[in-house]
């Protein structure tokens, strides 16, 4: 996949766990994982600025494009 997902790195940087964040948005803990995980296949924008509202960060500090190899 070419888009990676950097939320781990944001919550760090934030001192806030996973479960903080998804009580927070109001996402289960299993769909934000799947996120976090890279495993997602898409992403409402609804809850992309749920996130960035409770980072407090830009769209492209939790995605980021990556070109594929070959």
């Amino acid at each position: 996949m070419s888009i990676r997902v950097n939320l781990d790195r944001v919550l760090v940087d934030r001192k806030m766990s996973l479960t903080e964040l998804a009580e927070r948005v109001g996402i289960t803990l299993a769909n934000l994982s799947i996120l976090k995980t890279g495993k997602a296949r898409a992403v409402r924008f609804s809850t992309l600025d749920a996130l960035c509202r409770e980072l407090q960060c830009q769209p492209a500090d939790i995605l980021e494009y990556e070109e594929d190899e070959g």
